[in-house]
Parts: structure tokens; sequence; C-alpha cells
């Protein structure tokens, strides 16, 4: 497994990110064991980093599998929408907490638009560039669907890395196309900043086109790694020959073509419209008081989940 510096932070990353989403209740909603073991099994593999957020529920999972990986051989990033000092200490507290660690490798702003939502979130920011100097956090980030959202990181002179959306079929990207956000990208690593990018596949849509898709972003030398949401040993497997080899196994790239995820609201949802409002690709509908999602349009980033109090939205 390729490892690279992330930035000038000095942390050690493999080019393949653990992409923890697909694990908790916003996805699969794994057990327990089952979920650690995937992460151990990466990890066996050469998979030293994973991405995690305050809001993926997915804190439990990692805990479980630090009780097998040395701590100081795993980098762990965890994300928040905290904007207010509170909220913050809030945070970061869950993350040791819930976690069971005393220092976290990264702690990004959650979705970050532009400079002025980062202006918008400094009061948190403050805090957590303090934590930084006391040593709780060894790197402070944002991550990011825009390219606005990079160019604010890069103007701000606080940030040490980005984490943006970027594939090749500018799946996602909230306000332009690929060209211009590898662009953006490759300005904020020649600031010195790390870079790990989301969503090479597009939330899935990109299945059917796995090698030439994930061969795209591999082949982009300013990506210092790149998070993948994955749910089997199959999935880790085929990710690890990809990114150590450039290619698959015929029998493990018909295996993910065979898996046909989408986005699952149930009956009983009550036609609040929240998760209306809250999808950025209008990929939801109310239709006689009932959302419906529109398959063609969903990237299955799944941030309407946490928006549902009845718990309507899974991904299967």
């Amino acid at each position: 497994m390729l490892y690279n510096n992330l930035g000038k932070t000095g942390i050690e990353v493999s080019k393949l990110c653990y992409g923890s989403l697909t694990l908790g209740p916003m996805q699969t909603d794994m057990s327990l064991d089952k979920g650690s073991e995937l992460i151990c099994n990466a990890f066996d593999q050469g998979v030293n980093f994973i991405d995690t957020a305050q809001s993926y529920g997915t804190y439990k999972y990692i805990r479980e599998s630090l009780k097998k990986i040395e701590r100081s051989k795993f980098v762990i990033f965890t994300k928040t929408y905290a904007y207010t000092k509170k909220l913050a200490e809030e945070a970061l507290k869950q993350a040791f907490d819930e976690i069971g660690i005393d220092y976290i490798d990264g702690f990004l702003l959650h979705e970050q638009e532009s400079e002025h939502t980062l202006r918008g979130h400094y009061e948190a920011t403050e805090y957590f560039l303090k934590m930084k100097e006391k040593g709780y956090i060894r790197s402070f980030g944002i991550s990011t669907h825009n390219i606005a959202g990079v160019k604010g990181a890069i103007k701000s002179g606080y940030v040490d890395v980005v984490h943006p959306l970027f594939n090749k079929a500018s799946i996602g990207i909230g306000d332009g196309e690929k060209e211009e956000m590898y662009q953006a990208i490759i300005e904020a690593k020649n600031k010195g900043l790390g870079v790990y990018s989301m969503k090479p596949l597009g939330g899935g849509n990109l299945i059917d086109t796995y090698e030439e898709s994930l061969k795209y972003v591999l082949e982009k030398q300013y990506i210092d790694s790149i998070a993948i949401g994955m749910q089997s040993k199959e999935e880790i497997l085929a990710n690890v020959q990809m990114f150590d080899r450039g290619y698959v196994d015929a029998s493990l790239k018909e295996n993910l073509k065979n898996v046909n995820r989408k986005l699952l609201i149930n009956d009983w949802c009550i036609g609040c419209g929240k998760c209306v409002k809250r999808c950025n690709y209008g990929a939801i509908k109310l239709i006689e008081n009932k959302a419906v999602v529109d398959h063609d349009k969903c990237i299955l980033c799944t941030y309407c989940a946490k928006e549902c109090a009845d718990f309507c939205i899974k991904v299967i």
C-alpha cells in the first residue's frame, strides 16, 4: 500500500482511506463485531487511515477496532457541524469519550461551502486551533463539496487539510466541474495543505466504470489519499488491489457490479419535508405527503438521513 504525507502536517496516511459512513445507522447499521472486523481487515492490508464524523454514529466501531490496532499506528479523522465554542467542546469530548482516545489526528468542519461559511464557524475554529496548540488535535481542516470551499480553506491561512468531493463525472460538486475542483486542489497542495478526497465513485453511481473511475482519481498526484466507503471484505480487497496494482481480479469486479444500493424511504414517512430542503441535488420530492427519491439524481451522500427524526431514510 502506498503512503503519503498529508501535506505539511507530518501525518503519514495510506493512499486508501476507510470511509466509515457505510458502517453506521445512516447506511447499513452493521453489528459492532462485523463493523470492527472490517476495519481491522482493512488495517491488516495496509489501510492505516479512517474517516468518520460526529453525525455518522460510527465511533463505536473504531473504539472496538482499537482493541486490536495500536493507536499510534492508526490515523483517525472526524468532522463536526459545530459553529460555537460550546458545540465544538462537546464534539471533541464526544469523539474522545466514544472512541476512547486522548488525541485525534484530524478534526474537520463538516461540509463547508465557502470562505463565508468558514467565517460563520470561526468561534468553533478558534477552539479547535487552541486544542491543536495543546496537542489534543494534530491537524485542523474542512470537508467540502464545493470548489469555493477549497478556495476558502486556502485563503484562511489556518486550515491544514481539505477533504473535497472529486470524481471523473463531477457528480456532487456543488459549484462547478471536476477540472475546476482539481485546479483548486493543486493550489491547496502548493500551499502545503493536505488533501484527501471523497466520493471517487460518485456515491455508487460510477460503480459500472469502477476501475476507470478509480484510476481517474488515483492518477491525480496532488491527492494524498482517497476515502471510500466499504462494507464487505470483498470490497476492501478489490480497493486494495486497485490501489496497489491498478486492476481488480475479474471475480471481485463482477461482485462489485452486482451490488445495487439505493436510498430507501420507509412508508412511515410523515412528509415533513426536512429531507427535501436538506438535499442539495433535488433528488427528493414530496408526492402525496410522502418523500420520494429520484434515484437518477441521488448520490447517496445520506446527509438527508440526519434530518429525519423518525429514521425513515436508509441505504440498502
